[in-house]
């Protein structure tokens, strides 16, 4: 048994033809992040205090669609969700509809230390974030030329769409209005466990671009996006709606719980038989270090590294 880490930048319709401009600044992040992630399981640093780092991280980093770079609603603005728990004492925190606030993730960890609750959402939630001093800044700080693109091409073929959608044209409208293309730039999320068996998870997003103001994914729900117990830590990405149906991260923990099955066996059931082709992906840890990062969409953003030497930065299926 030893430390182990993965984490994602969201799962999706990723063509092999995406261009390396796009590819490179987010393959950098992933191994940067991973290095943080790395660099802080070695100096002992507990597994929620690492899942926080990291994300915060990704948070910061405008081509992934948390934080900085957050897709936008219908009406052009940002509303972020972020989820965070503790795997041994099942203490986690969530907020959602943030419009100012810098690191979502932090402050859903607030969330878990400092109020009675696990959840809080919109007004609330910003005011708690002012409460407690968090960083904030002018909602515009938020909106990317690339993410007002995105929503431009969203509303023109009258959709909603997750991250790495590609842009649809005019003439291929009609076709695809009704599909469910979606596909996420990233989600971004990470899971740890450290040589003691000590797991965590953290999940940010800005949600899927020309969503309906006020709607809330799979990242905030515990045990839809994010979730972590005595056995396994899960974070997962996608069309946030199936994830939620399939209860994805605790189908994983409870597959471990009451069938016996391996961390890899659970997550390749959840992925590949109950939730629909094209729709999810997640990175999970075992208490015993092991690894898995499946999805069932083209691509997922993907890293990992654990005590034995073993890392890996992915895109496509190998």
């Amino acid at each position: 048994m030893g430390w182990a880490i993965a984490l994602h930048g969201g799962a999706g319709d990723i063509p092999l033809s995406l261009p390396p401009e796009r590819i490179q600044p987010r393959e950098a992040a992933l191994r940067h992040c991973l290095q943080i992630g790395v660099a802080a399981l070695q100096a002992k640093r507990s597994p929620l205090d690492v899942v926080e780092l990291v994300v915060r991280e990704l948070e910061n980093h405008p081509n992934f669609n948390a934080g900085r770079g957050s897709v936008l609603t219908t009406n052009g603005t940002v509303e972020m969700e972020a989820c965070i728990m503790d795997g041994n004492t099942k203490k986690c925190g969530a907020v959602s509809g943030l419009t100012t606030v810098v690191n979502p993730i932090s402050l859903a960890r607030l969330v878990m230390e400092k109020t009675p609750h696990i959840y809080l959402a919109f007004d609330g939630a910003e005011a708690f974030a002012r409460e407690q001093g968090v960083e904030t800044v002018d909602a515009s700080h938020f909106v990317t030329p690339e993410n007002i693109e995105r929503l431009q091409q969203a509303k023109e073929a009258n959709r909603v769409q997750i991250d790495y959608t590609q842009p649809v044209t005019k003439d291929m409208k009609e076709e695809t209005a009704t599909a469910d293309g979606d596909s996420q730039i990233g989600t971004v999320g990470c899971v740890a466990v450290d040589g003691h068996g000590n797991l965590a998870a953290a999940t940010s997003t800005g949600g899927l671009v020309n969503k309906m103001v006020g709607r809330i994914g799979d990242t905030p729900i515990i045990g839809a996006g994010n979730y972590a117990n005595s056995l396994c830590a899960v974070s997962a990405t996608g069309r946030g709606e199936a994830i939620i149906r399939g209860t994805v991260a605790r189908d994983v923990a409870a597959l471990m719980e009451y069938k016996g099955l391996s961390l890899k066996e659970a997550a390749a059931y959840v992925v590949g038989e109950c939730t629909p082709k094209g729709t999810a992906g997640l990175v999970a840890v075992s208490a015993t270090g092991e690894l898995t990062m499946p999805f069932n969409t083209t691509a997922m953003f993907r890293a990992c590294a654990s005590e034995d030497g073993f890392s890996e930065i992915g895109i496509w299926a190998n």
